[in-house]
């Protein structure tokens, strides 16, 4: 068979450092994932969720009218169980990413973690007192280890309802006990999905995906959620602060440490090992000028938005990296990591060094980690890097970088709109309101070789700000908008419609808001809901005129993500392959499981969830869903030429109004005759 020729690198990355690396790629006749994409044809039947591997009698693919498995099961089964699969794994990365942070904390505060301290009190305290922890004349170890011992319980908890889940609103909870989607524990939902899935068991695909709704909530108000918690107490809540992205900031003249992967328990200390005097000398005497730490995917963005240290690239970055042979050490942890990194770099000098108890690479460098000699690991890993200088040999590092502002949490965006004393969402929730942001879009999620790279998410983006509709980032998504330049005060305000460009300048802050990494979509959750508390639109989230979206979604945390927004009350659309979608030649009508997850679900949660291949299809529903919530809530139609002019013009334009009309000008709220 003729091998399959591979896209014009314009086709496969619209970004310009990433199609210098891949044209090299080619000259030197090395695959990446950008080319091996194009020689493997996606197999149709599984791709649309129609092939049972479940047990030992099948596979079985289900390809005609009225076909069913070696076991009866229907095409809505196995699709509804391939779903409610992919869930369970989304929701286990993310909630054991969570579970290990609160094994950190309770180190932490038992004074069992080498180098790490506890950064956010005042969080620390408000999370404690809010579960009902005593907090009053207690040191923060003493709550700290309380805290913890309630998150780790939350994992193995057997009966009752995740309390984590009562940060949301009160009528979302609502919600989930009537659906019957309160998550009992963590493991015990992701268990619960398993088990029902099996060969045997759950035939209903209803009733499937109610199970896989309470294993996503789980995650996203369990798991996910603890993971960000922790983190902003142990490493600190992040605030903005510049940083840059793009393979331009691996240095010809440092040694380079790349950190990949998730979890930031092990980046945080390379970081500050790397920065330790002793450790710069020791570099200097390799022959190198000093240390730069950046990193790849949710790794970069936990680095970035609390120590500014680069983003050398999202996802599809990691054989980029390698490939300018500037790169000593790439150090790994979990999720999201290729394992053709490792062939790769055996053309380099660049060594893989897994980190992790639960992930080893074949040909890799294995040094575990563990939280009570974190320090001293993460010193022996730039050692090591340090030593390894001496072999770089000719680099081919792309002049490609982009300045940005990351680190909006929502503590700070409360601050941001109303200062130390005023900090309130109430700003935001005006503006919204009189029609100067027209809504809130959550671009978020994975690249995928199988789209152009970063085209999606930044297509999407434009045309959000082009219509006043403010962005919210995490993951790989906000790492493809910040190697554009759309994170400062003033990027592309010339693309940024009247209204919210009217924010932008008077804030500061960026038309696209950087707000963490993947796990840190729970953040967006708790935006959301203080955007309810403070009151005007609606008293659940599923008012609010807000729409998720991933466009180049590739992983099933995806899933899980998409579905607890939905189960939340969002309206969530994912780009690119559709794994609920079936095939004509066997229904004209459409299945089950596509049926559940946007009618059935918008019924029962407010939300719904939606894959979309064409990017103008979902650029239309994303601004009607918009506009059908201004609507509901009755604000004013959306109208971009009210907004624009500047302040003083726009002062004396309104004072030339009549007294009636006055405060509609100022506000965009009739206020009648």
């Amino acid at each position: 068979m003729a091998k399959k020729t591979s896209r014009p690198v314009e086709e496969q990355s619209i970004d310009p450092a990433a199609q210098e690396m891949l044209i090299y790629a080619e000259q030197i006749g090395l695959s990446t994932a950008f080319t091996r994409v194009d020689e493997m044809a996606p197999c149709n039947i599984g791709g649309a969720g129609m092939c049972c591997k479940m047990c030992g009698m099948g596979p079985c693919r289900l390809t005609k009218d009225g076909s069913t498995g070696i076991c009866g099961a229907t095409i809505d089964t196995i699709q509804a169980r391939n779903l409610a699969r992919g869930i369970a794994g989304g929701a286990s990365a993310h909630s054991d990413h969570g579970r290990d942070m609160a094994f950190t904390l309770k180190a932490v505060a038992n004074g069992e973690a080498q180098g790490y301290r506890i950064r956010d009190v005042a969080k620390l305290r408000y999370l404690a007192d809010f579960y009902g922890i005593e907090i009053e004349d207690r040191t923060p170890a003493e709550i700290a280890n309380d805290l913890a011992d309630l998150y780790i319980a939350q994992f193995g908890q057997q009966k009752g309802e995740l309390v984590v889940t009562r940060r949301a609103p009160k009528k979302r909870q609502e919600v989930w006990r009537k659906a019957n989607v309160m998550p009992r524990g963590v493991d015990r939902e992701v268990v619960d999905t398993l088990h029902r899935t099996h060969i045997g068991d759950d035939q209903d695909a209803f009733h499937i995906l109610e199970g896989a709704v309470r294993c996503a909530v789980a995650d996203g108000w369990g798991g996910s959620l603890i993971a960000t918690d922790v983190s902003d107490i142990l490493f600190g809540t992040p605030a903005p602060v510049m940083g840059e992205a793009n393979l331009g900031v691996l240095s010809k003249t440092e040694v380079n440490v790349v950190v990949h992967g998730h979890e930031p328990t092990l980046s945080m200390m390379i970081v500050a090992a790397s920065q330790d005097p002793e450790m710069i000398e020791y570099a200097k005497s390799r022959g190198a000028e000093g240390i730069v730490v950046s990193g790849i995917c949710c790794t970069a963005n936990e680095t970035l938005m609390r120590q500014g240290v680069p983003a050398a690239g999202n996802f599809l970055h990691q054989e980029l990296a390698i490939l300018t042979g500037a790169v000593e050490a790439m150090v790994v942890d979990v999720q999201c990591i290729m394992q053709a990194i490792v062939p790769l770099a055996e053309n380099f000098h660049t060594e893989i060094v897994t980190t992790s108890p639960k992930v080893k690479i074949t040909g890799a460098t294995h040094i575990e980690f563990h939280e009570d000699r974190a320090l001293d690991i993460a010193k022996e890993i730039i050692k090591r890097a340090c030593d390894n200088f001496v072999n770089r040999k000719e680099t081919k590092i792309p002049d490609l970088k982009s300045s940005l502002i990351a680190g909006f949490s929502h503590e700070y965006i409360n601050y941001m709109l109303g200062g130390s004393y005023r900090g309130s969402f109430r700003p935001l929730n005006d503006a919204i309101m009189a029609g100067r942001i027209r809504g809130v879009a959550a671009i978020i999620g994975c690249n995928n070789p199988r789209s152009n790279q970063d085209y999606l998410h930044i297509e999407v983006t434009k045309e959000m700000l082009k219509n006043d509709v403010l962005v919210v980032q995490t993951g790989c998504g906000a790492i493809a908008s910040a190697k554009l330049g759309f994170m400062l005060g003033e990027a592309g305000l010339d693309q940024v419609g009247p209204g919210l460009r009217e924010i932008c300048e008077t804030t500061g802050m960026p038309p696209v808001l950087h707000v963490g990494s993947c796990v840190d979509n729970a953040r967006i959750l708790t935006v959301l809901t203080q955007m309810v508390a403070e009151g005007g639109l609606g008293d659940d989230i599923d008012q609010v005129p807000a729409v998720g979206m991933a466009p180049e979604w590739m992983s099933e945390k995806a899933l899980s993500i998409a579905t607890y927004c939905v189960a939340s009350g969002a309206y969530v659309i994912m780009g690119g392959s559709n794994p609920v979608a079936g095939m004509e030649k066997v229904s004209n009508s459409q299945f089950v499981a596509e049926e559940v997850i946007s009618k059935e679900w918008e019924r029962l949660y407010g939300g719904r969830l939606e894959f979309i291949d064409d990017i103008d299809e979902i650029i239309k529903r994303t601004l009607a869903h918009i506009d059908k919530k201004r609507k509901a809530l009755n604000l004013p139609k959306y109208d971009p030429a009210r907004w624009g002019a500047s302040g003083d013009r726009r002062m004396v334009e309104i004072e030339e109004l009549p007294l009636m009309r006055r405060e509609e000008a100022l506000y965009g709220m009739p206020v009648g005759d």
